[in-house]
């Protein structure tokens, strides 16, 4: 896996965008544990999630130096469009063939859909041209405070996990961004859940079911639980259902997901509505 002095060059920062929504919400009591999502909570995402929209990305990247910089570097002969149509079209099929198999939301092993674009069997080279493309298109930075409320949860022995959509690359991301893994950070390796392992995305239930069970191994209630995502339906409508306290993380536009016209998210509201992290240190 790339190092973090090779994949400097994709790291720049990035600032959040004012929400207009304000805190609001309290919680009973305090918490024994705090599982997060990941893109557009914990981190900064230009996309606004993990991968890109495919109607921006046709738009924005089918004229992408960088992305053609890329391609020239990996010596794929396709144009920058072909390669964003391909990408598409593989997610899409693989999604179709999960779904006949009875996954409501599947989730895809990106590097496999790389390696049949590229035609190559270079699982060391497709990951690589994974992960700079994935930087390409979708760069990301540390929420402001990331460091200091991990760092407070870890010397309260407060829990920590995550629940959410991700790739192989995404765990480097902490330290290629924080200079620690997820374990030294103190996430609970019982506790991290990614969709690309388990074939489930959000707003499925499988993780945050999965999550409930392992934290009953821990001797830790659902309901002694917060979740933190940025989106009603994938984070609040599951974390919900599977009974966890929720916090609607409302801290950057570019990922802020009220979805008003979906049905489940209607009469829905989180716990808690927090614009900054560090709020979060008030339930520790």
């Amino acid at each position: 896996m790339l190092n973090k002095k090779q994949i400097s060059q994709y790291i720049a920062p990035l600032s959040p965008i004012p929400t207009t929504l304000c805190r609001t919400g309290n919680l009973k009591k305090k918490i024994k544990c705090m599982i997060f999502d990941i893109y557009g909570t914990l981190f900064i995402s230009a996309s606004g999630d993990i991968g890109i929209a495919k109607k921006k990305s046709l738009k924005a990247y089918k004229e992408s130096y960088e992305l053609e910089q890329l391609l020239i570097k990996f010596k794929i002969r396709k144009t920058r469009k072909a390669v964003l149509n391909d990408l598409f079209s593989g997610i899409e099929k693989k999604h179709d063939e999960l779904r006949k198999q009875g996954i409501d939301f599947p989730e895809v092993e990106i590097d496999r859909i790389w390696m049949d674009i590229l035609k190559s069997n270079d699982l060391v080279t497709v990951r690589e041209f994974a992960v700079r493309f994935e930087m390409v298109v979708n760069p990301v930075y540390p929420m402001p405070n990331l460091k200091e409320i991990l760092s407070a949860c870890k010397k309260s022995k407060v829990l920590l996990g995550i629940i959410s959509n991700a790739q192989f690359y995404t765990p480097y991301l902490f330290e290629w961004l924080l200079d620690s893994n997820l374990e030294q950070l103190g996430f609970h390796p019982d506790l991290i859940l990614f969709s690309y392992k388990s074939g489930h995305a959000k707003p499925s239930p499988f993780m945050f079911q999965s999550a409930v069970e392992r934290l009953k191994g821990l001797n830790v209630p659902a309901d002694s639980a917060l979740y933190i995502g940025n989106d009603m339906l994938n984070d609040i409508y599951p974390a919900k259902n599977a009974g966890f306290n929720t916090a609607l993380f409302a801290g950057d536009a570019r990922s802020l997901r009220l979805r008003k016209d979906v049905a489940e998210c209607k009469n829905l509201s989180a716990d808690l509505v927090i614009t900054d992290l560090i709020q979060l240190l008030d339930y520790i």
